[in-house]
């Protein structure tokens, strides 16, 4: 039943709707109820005062305190002072009493229903000569038919002495016809409200639900391999954002695609080449095709065929325990210059062949930086080596270590040379990526010191980036934290 989203939504609309009428309901009711309660209360005792005052002093007229010969005498009279008394409502009921409750008079709505003669409990009579003015008058008692509400007071003669009492009664103090219509009015107004919520819920829905069928549909076309799906955005809100989110994994996705289909074509490569080029040497040597003088030149060309080979075989392993994060780092203090001293050295011989110029720069002779060594050697040696290889014959190759704030080093590797483009960029510390498509460049590597410097250093909770002109220069930058 709740499996939609627009049930869903459109249930808990009803819900928070009825919820919230139904209090208002009860609480208009309440209000209306207390103020008609208060309202009655005070023209009830207002009446019966007026209409105490008036027998006490009719009373008073006529000499004596008998209420029986009173109303014997005047009971016309009395009965159209207190009709004219009642008049401001017609709903009441005015019944004069002896101090022991006999009725001698009564007039009003429901006049018809009391016995004169008749007498009122005793104990209503005691309630009013304790003070207690206002109390429910039961059905139980024989006067009503029902319950209704009572104002007494008591009339006194001149000295002190009860000898009567004047009740009013009103068969409801609650204004129901009122209560009614503002119910039916409250009722009225929830069924056009649920009406327009199920409207507005309708294309709130649509505009959210909408959106998430288009996406689960691209969803199913990625399952099916199909990375170029996308889904269209419009709008700016959550949804949108949602959307675009979903468009930057689609494009994220189909990079990866590509670039995987990229690197299973390089590791081809470079695994057949080499292995190629070994059996063609081999193969001749044990043929005799190649003589004796020339077979130690192949042989060398073996060798470093093989040690390709170990090279791609090293950076698969090294990528697979990095994902399987069995690789640990140790941090320890080190001489960050003194290992980039010993690197430089190391590229002596291919810095000479390209004559490139080379400029070495630390703020100071020895500086401690605090990482796992091996790890940082090995992001410095392959961006040294990066640049070495990919920079220009005559061009200049820099490696500087400066010291930033906050015990920061900052640790850059330049060269000049072909640079990396624009497009390339954002993707050049993605895995499996080479910018030299056509590998007529870099015949060695395979797309992964790249991401494995980014890894070792996002390890370290450190940064590493990239700034390039195309076709002049390229400089690799990373932090580390110094002692």
């Amino acid at each position: 039943m709740f499996k939609s989203v627009f049930a869903k939504y459109v249930s808990a609309f009803m819900l928070i709707i009825l919820l919230s009428f139904s209090v208002i309901i009860a609480t208009i009711t309440s209000i209306i109820s207390n103020y008609s309660q208060n309202t009655k209360e005070s023209i009830m005792e207002t009446i019966a005062n007026s209409s105490c005052v008036f027998v006490l002093s009719k009373l008073e007229e006529s000499g004596n305190y008998d209420l029986k010969a009173l109303t014997d005498a005047h009971g016309a009279e009395i009965e159209t002072v207190f009709k004219m008394i009642s008049s401001s409502s017609d709903d009441l009921t005015l019944i004069l009493t002896d101090s022991e409750g006999r009725i001698f008079l009564a007039t009003g709505a429901e006049k018809d229903e009391i016995t004169v003669g008749s007498r009122i409990h005793p104990s209503y009579i005691d309630r009013v000569e304790s003070g207690k003015n206002i109390f429910n008058m039961g059905a139980a008692e024989g006067i009503f038919s029902s319950v209704h509400h009572v104002y007494g007071v008591p009339i006194e003669n001149g000295s002190g002495q009860i000898c009567g009492e004047v009740f009013v009664c009103a068969s409801s103090v609650i204004m129901t016809d009122l209560i009614a219509e503002i119910t039916k009015a409250v009722v009225l107004a929830i069924l056009w409200i649920m009406l327009a919520a199920m409207i507005a819920v309708y294309f709130i829905t649509e505009r959210i639900v909408g959106p998430l069928k288009k996406i689960s549909v691209a969803a199913r076309q990625f399952a099916k391999g199909r990375f170029d799906t996308r889904v269209a955005v419009s709008g700016s809100d959550e949804v949108a954002e949602l959307a675009v989110a979903f468009n930057n994994m689609a494009e994220s996705l189909d990079n990866y695609d590509t670039m995987r289909n990229t690197f299973i074509s390089n590791v081809s490569h470079d695994l057949r080449t080499p292995m190629t080029s070994i059996a063609g040497f081999v193969d001749g040597i044990l043929d005799g095709v190649i003589p004796p003088e020339k077979q130690e030149y192949y042989l060398r060309q073996v060798s470093n065929e093989v040690k390709r080979l170990s090279r791609l075989v090293a950076s698969l392993l090294d990528l697979s325990r990095i994902q399987a994060g069995e690789r640990k780092f140790t941090m320890s203090p080190f001489d960050v210059c003194e290992m980039a001293r010993q690197i430089v050295i190391s590229f002596e011989q291919k810095i000479e062949e390209k004559k490139l110029e080379v400029e070495f720069d630390c703020d100071e002779d020895n500086i401690v930086a605090v990482a796992d060594r091996d790890a940082i050697y090995q992001i410095m040696y392959n961006l040294c080596d990066n640049a070495v290889k990919f920079s220009r014959e005559g061009g200049r190759f820099a490696l500087r270590i400066k010291k930033l704030k906050n015990k920061k080093l900052l640790i850059s590797v330049f060269n000049e040379g072909q640079g990396i483009s624009a497009e390339d960029l954002p993707y050049v510390f993605e895995r499996f990526y080479k910018s030299d498509k056509s590998r007529g460049l870099n015949k060695t590597g395979v797309g992964l010191g790249l991401y494995i410097s980014k890894t070792i250093i996002d390890a370290h909770e450190e940064t590493i980036w990239v700034e390039s002109e195309h076709g002049k220069n390229c400089s690799f930058s990373f932090t580390l934290t110094s002692e």
